[in-house]
């Protein structure tokens, strides 16, 4: 297996030696693991980097597992999330669920079953995840969008689209109806957020509302703060 083909977890955790054992553990699986200790740094790497899994502690410093599993759901609502935590009462076991966990493993616990239950999450999520990356035509009310020839398509008139076009229109594809995080588009299309890469997108949304202008049921919005919403009112 390559390293671009292996699994990449986030490791929140700031036990060292929890931490520790947790990585050498995962790594010997043939995972790539990227460890942190505080839910700062956690949200800091999770910005600039794509995983496949996150793996969070509940009490960390700076912010809680709770906390950053919001935050990261706001950025990427797919990412798989699974907090580990010495507590066992019920209402954190919700708390967890309602922050958005797919999975929820009380310390103690043996690394087998952890094992166990992150391939578990991670067949059925990457499944997910193989279906989205492999749509490649989609209907935007009239419109239609070919991803892989680049091409925006209404009433037999063709619009070729730039490759960054192409890419930022298919997120906001994904994310139809919903909010498409500003962060997470920048780092998945210009590889990095910073302002002038932030300038550069808003220069394409504005070309891709040109595009669709021709269909008044389609409209891309901002939502202040967070990013860009494609909506197709029926």
């Amino acid at each position: 297996m390559s390293q671009n083909d292996k699994i990449k977890i986030l490791l929140a955790e700031d036990d060292n030696n929890l931490g520790n054992l947790l990585k050498e553990y995962l790594e010997a699986k043939n995972y790539i693991v990227s460890w942190v200790k505080n839910g700062k740094e956690g949200f800091d790497i999770f910005k600039k980097n794509s995983f496949d899994l996150c793996l969070l502690d509940v009490m960390m410093p700076l912010k809680d597992g709770f906390t950053l599993a919001k935050e990261m759901r706001a950025i990427n609502k797919f990412i798989p999330i699974v907090f580990l935590t010495a507590k066992s009462m019920k209402e954190d076991t919700i708390e967890g669920f309602t922050a958005g966990a797919d999975d929820y493993i009380t310390k103690p616990f043996s690394m087998e079953e952890l094992l166990l239950r992150l391939n578990a999450i991670l067949k059925r999520t990457k499944g997910a995840t193989l279906a989205n990356d492999s749509l490649k035509n989609f209907e935007i009310g009239k419109y239609i969008f070919d991803y892989e020839n680049q091409l925006l398509t209404i009433d037999k008139k063709e619009q070729r689209l730039t490759t960054k076009e192409a890419e930022l229109l298919r997120l906001l594809c994904l994310h139809k109806n919903d909010v498409l995080d500003r962060n997470f588009a920048l780092n998945a299309i210009w590889k990095d957020d910073n302002y002038f890469n932030g300038r550069s997108m808003d220069v394409f949304v504005t070309r891709l509302r040109k595009y669709l202008r021709n269909d008044l049921k389609v409209e891309i919005v901002n939502v202040h703060g967070k990013g860009f919403k494609l909506l197709i009112n029926k």
